[in-house]
């Protein structure tokens, strides 16, 4: 965890999304685009916060299930061109939300919590989706759902720690960084 705060807490961990392609094989831009970016990495590890603390059990696959079922389709949405509104914004809010939902133990019910997930699934997988590459559009797919899924579990295996609302207070900080600062 020490090594990973420092990277959390700044915001130039956040790279702009366009430009940050590998110009290599599609699944390992897919693999790459989660993790190049501090807003994405904030708010999929906080998805797996909520999940292993909440209070319905179902919660532990359902909220980050939810995720990455509306990422793969606001990734095709993006791909095929369509405009969302607010991309951006909803997906810096998004660490901020899920992680002041952990650090003040929110647990909503699933009827609650599940939209509020699929929301900003579909606003991250909408970036992912416009910044892919015109060809290996699947490859690049399976490699943003890979790492979207290991930082899932990255953060449900934090939040079994017993810390949960500590790195939740956390990542809402460093969204609150990533937003305010240039």
């Amino acid at each position: 965890m020490k090594r990973i705060l420092p990277f959390l807490l700044f915001p130039t961990a956040a790279l702009a999304h366009p430009g940050h392609h590998s110009h290599g094989a599609p699944f390992n831009e897919g693999w790459m685009h989660p993790l190049g970016g501090a807003d994405h990495v904030l708010a999929m590890v906080a998805v797996g916060l909520w999940a292993a603390t909440a209070s319905d059990k179902r919660g532990l696959w359902a909220l980050p299930l939810t995720f990455v079922v509306a990422m793969v389709a606001g990734g095709a949405m993006g791909a095929a061109g369509i405009h969302l509104p607010g991309v951006e914004p909803v997906i810096l809010a998004s660490g901020i939300i899920l992680g002041l939902a952990v650090a003040l133990a929110l647990r909503p019910s699933l009827g609650f919590a599940l939209p509020v997930v699929a929301l900003f699934g579909i606003m991250h997988g909408h970036a992912h989706g416009a910044e892919g590459p015109a060809q290996g559009l699947l490859a690049y797919g399976a490699g943003f759902v890979l790492a979207t899924s290991a930082l899932h579990l990255a953060g449900i295996g934090l939040g079994r720690l017993g810390m949960a609302r500590v790195l939740g207070g956390l990542t809402a900080a460093a969204g609150v960084a990533l937003t305010v600062m240039p």
